[in-house]
């Protein structure tokens, strides 16, 4: 007998409980944790007296796989897996031949630890910070229900949707970027090259300047004396608006006020639940019990009001609610893809329904960044122009005031 360590949420409640069952292998443990009254979300095999120390502390240099690495990774693996081809054999492929430093190193640490007697999820299960807490869900599910091979491929699918979801969201706000920052470093050079030959031009005529001159007169003296302070201020504002979104209070206020603008909190949702539609589909396709799947899920939600919600949904299912009525009191989730999950409970095809709802989330994704990419042009447009209007009101209303005096 083996003794696993556990970690579970209390059924009826959202408490979370440790401790230890014995157990063969880990269906077992996870069979015995559910027996307790326990939904487990984590369950490792405890270190054993006279195992190397390094299993239960991997030594190895492991780093940090970003999604095209993840995507790169899962590929290789899935298709060795589908040809039949053993764990060890396919890390040990993925060694050799990933074109890849950090996915060949990844490769060697894994395959290294489970010829020391672990399991390939066992193992990836010690490296949260490098596959996510997601990854290593599906796959200890697809190892437990004896398709690994079809875990992958579904995992797969999953990875690759979650990065032409985040480019589409990264394509949709790289115009108004690049926009903003033209136009900044436009201001700053009229500011710094452009003003200072101007004042001394109005300085010579004994002018009395308009406010709006003298004051970006002044600002650009001011620029051109201390230039180094417009690196400095860069990248104080760049490190202020990291920490707006690194601090917990701050981000998640701003996580309340972005669902509360139009058309950006149809992006924000659409784009959250899409991840969270996806891996319910695969988690739930793979025979992992509900409870686990909305727990998963939840993982890929980055807005914490979102989160929030969701959690009080999944306490709601623990007391026996039915999914899509725990969802629906939440008020978070697009009406549709309430139907579609309700349809598919009462059916019986929820799996097949999940699906329905990632192709339907796609689609309004789409659209949603249509619609917002027409909305910036005109946006942009009107910034740009209202830029070039104040610098060349602040030029030529001297101009005009002295020909007028004339």
């Amino acid at each position: 007998m083996t003794i696993y360590n556990y970690t579970a949420l209390k059924d009826g409640t959202n408490e979370i409980v440790k401790g230890k069952v014995e157990a063969d292998d880990l269906r077992e443990a996870r069979a015995s944790v559910r027996a307790l009254g326990f939904t487990p979300t984590n369950i490792v095999e405890e270190q054993a007296v006279g195992k190397k120390d390094d299993k239960k502390k991997p030594t190895g240099r492991m780093p940090k796989l970003g999604l095209s690495d993840q995507i790169d990774f899962t590929s290789t693996l899935q298709i060795l897996a589908a040809a039949g081809i053993p764990i060890i054999e396919s890390l040990l492929f993925i060694e050799n031949d990933a074109a890849k430093l950090k996915i060949r190193q990844v490769a060697t640490e894994l395959r290294r630890q489970i010829m020391n007697g672990g399991t390939f999820a066992g193992t990836i299960a010690k490296y949260p910070e490098q596959f996510g807490q997601v990854y290593i869900g599906l796959v200890r599910a697809g190892e437990d229900s004896g398709e690994l091979e079809k875990t992958l491929d579904r995992l797969l699918e999953l990875l690759n949707k979650q990065a032409s979801i985040r480019s589409k969201v990264i394509g949709t706000l790289m115009y108004p970027v690049f926009v903003i920052l033209l136009a900044v470093f436009i201001v700053i050079v009229m500011l710094v090259f452009v003003f200072p030959v101007f004042k001394e031009m109005f300085d010579s005529m004994g002018m009395q300047l308009p406010w709006i001159t003298r004051v970006l007169m002044e600002m650009g003296l001011w620029m051109k004396k201390n230039w180094y302070a417009i690196p400095i201020g860069f990248a104080a504002i760049g490190a202020f608006i990291q920490f707006l979104f690194r601090w917990k209070p701050s981000k998640w206020k701003i996580d309340e006020l972005v669902l509360k603008v139009p058309v950006l909190t149809d992006l924000i949702q659409y784009s959250n639940f899409a991840n969270f539609i996806a891996v319910m589909q695969v988690a739930y396709d793979a025979g992992v019990p509900i409870l686990e799947c909305l727990y998963l899920s939840n993982m890929t939600l980055t807005n914490h009001t979102l989160e929030t919600r969701v959690e009080e949904a999944t306490t709601r299912v623990q007391q026996g609610q039915h999914l899509s009525a725990a969802l629906r009191a939440t008020r978070t989730m697009p009406k549709m893809i309430l139907f579609m999950i309700a349809t598919g409970e009462q059916s019986g095809r929820l799996g097949d329904m999940l699906g329905q709802a990632t192709n339907y989330i796609d689609k309004q994704l789409d659209t949603i960044i249509d619609i917002m990419t027409k909305m910036i042009e005109p946006i942009m447009l009107i910034v740009i122009g209202t830029i070039v209007l104040i610098l060349a009101a602040a030029l030529y209303l001297p101009l005009f005031a002295s020909y007028m005096g004339m």
